[in-house]
């Protein structure tokens, strides 16, 4: 990497000047690491100093046809075009609502947001008044967003008690603590447990199909969509970052289980600020002030909610998602990038865990399978911070700490020059 030319030196100090932190609060990055990316092109971006990074992070995830792509593009501008925003229903919104139909299998209905975190909120508060129960049960570890009720038990500590929830930010009353249960994903009969436990008073159980980079063991997702339908609790898939990435109709095609309810977003909205709350129109008729009674109504109002721009990006990504070989291509590029850092690691005498899927991956430092937040915590995080660090000296980027999001234009020389580094790195993770 070339030094910081004094543009971007400036820029970096108006940033810890006028940014809490420094950062717009999505990645924090060593001092001397710090950078401003100024552009993106396919699967690589460009910092204000003009050096050039492979991006496996992908604006932690949406990029799945990479940066800047012209379909994706032409569609925004053409939208641009047309008027930026309406707040009344608009055309794009409803023909991207029918695709999302389509492809998903539990959408009957759809209502649009413009954040992950509000569609997770969404689905709970409609879980709540569809059951007239007050409680959510969530997993340890998993993210659902930074909402009051999301952000318990993110980063628990591994003494906590289940179904004890912890909040894990500050500004969070501790009221809240008392309607969110937590469970340990893949742990069927722990969960089942609390799930019997509580039924009268739970509402839904909302989780990450694949939780973060964990994938759900064999039997798992269906034993939770058997134990939530026998108790009567609604079962809710929050598939922000798996939507379209494993497989066109999400996580839920792809493990073969459907819940009641799901999120979107990321991939969806093309790059652009989209999500959306999807399920079955039984669940989703809360939101119709003419089906149902006052007390079970949810009025949700949002000025952005459907943009014009972000649905015709997200029509245009979907479109492209659905040409021959897409995912295959997608498959291949992870799962060689992924053989090839565990075989790195292994080589230099670390245990090392490959973890998630091709499209969706990383690695913990640990002898012991990774199968839950607890057994992510016993891992070394040591090795991984060096890792990070050294591949992003290198010009690599992927999402800290964990996290590599392979996209359909990332090419053979981007895997090729991303494995280079990493074995160049391997030899020094042991400090």
């Amino acid at each position: 990497m070339t030094e910081r030319t004094p543009l971007e030196r400036e820029l970096l100090a108006k940033a810890a000047q006028y940014f809490p932190g420094s950062s717009t609060g999505n990645t924090n990055y060593p001092d001397e690491l710090k950078f401003l990316v100024r552009e993106g092109r396919g699967g690589r971006v460009w910092d204000v100093s003009g050096n050039e990074y492979i991006d496996w992070l992908m604006g932690s995830g949406p990029m799945i046809l990479g940066h800047a792509h012209p379909a994706v593009t032409e569609a925004a501008l053409s939208a641009v075009g047309r008027g930026s925003t309406f707040f009344t229903t608009n055309d794009q919104a409803v023909l991207l609502a029918e695709e999302l139909v389509r492809a998903v299998p539990c959408a009957e209905q759809v209502r649009f947001t413009t954040s992950g975190t509000d569609a997770c909120f969404q689905a709970m508060r409609a879980a709540r008044a569809f059951t007239g129960k007050e409680k959510i049960l969530k997993f340890e570890g998993g993210f659902h967003g930074t909402s009051d009720y999301a952000m318990m038990s993110v980063f628990a500590s591994a003494s906590t008690e289940f179904p004890q929830a912890q909040a894990n930010s500050a500004g969070i009353p501790r009221a809240l603590s008392d309607l969110m249960l937590i469970s340990q994903f893949n742990d069927l009969d722990t969960t089942a447990a609390i799930i019997d436990a509580h039924r009268d008073e739970l509402a839904a159980v909302i989780v990450e199909p694949l939780q973060r980079i964990i994938a759900p063991n064999p039997g798992f997702l269906d034993g939770l969509r058997k134990i939530t339908s026998d108790a009567g609790v609604l079962l809710i898939f929050d598939e922000m970052v798996t939507g379209f990435r494993l497989a066109y109709g999400g996580a839920q095609e792809f493990y073969g289980v459907t819940p009641d309810l799901c999120t979107v977003g990321k991939i969806m909205g093309g790059g652009y600020p989209l999500a959306a709350l999807m399920g079955r129109a039984e669940v989703m008729s809360v939101y119709d002030r003419a089906a149902v009674s006052s007390d079970v109504y949810v009025d949700q109002i949002g000025t952005l909610n459907g943009s014009p721009v972000a649905c015709a990006a997200g029509l245009a990504t979907l479109a492209e998602l659905q040409q021959d070989g897409v995912y295959d291509r997608l498959r291949e590029v992870g799962g060689r990038l992924r053989r090839a850092l565990t075989d790195a690691c292994q080589e230099q005498g670390f245990a090392v865990q490959s973890v998630g899927e091709d499209a969706i991956f990383d690695i913990f430092f640990a002898a012991h399978p990774v199968r839950n937040f607890r057994d992510g915590l016993a891992a070394d995080g040591a090795p991984l911070a060096r890792l990070n660090a050294g591949l992003l000296e290198r010009g690599i980027i992927k999402s800290w700490p964990q996290k590599f999001y392979p996209s359909i234009v990332h090419t053979d020389e981007d895997v090729d020059e991303t494995i280079a580094a990493i074995r160049e790195v391997a030899p020094a993770l042991r400090g």
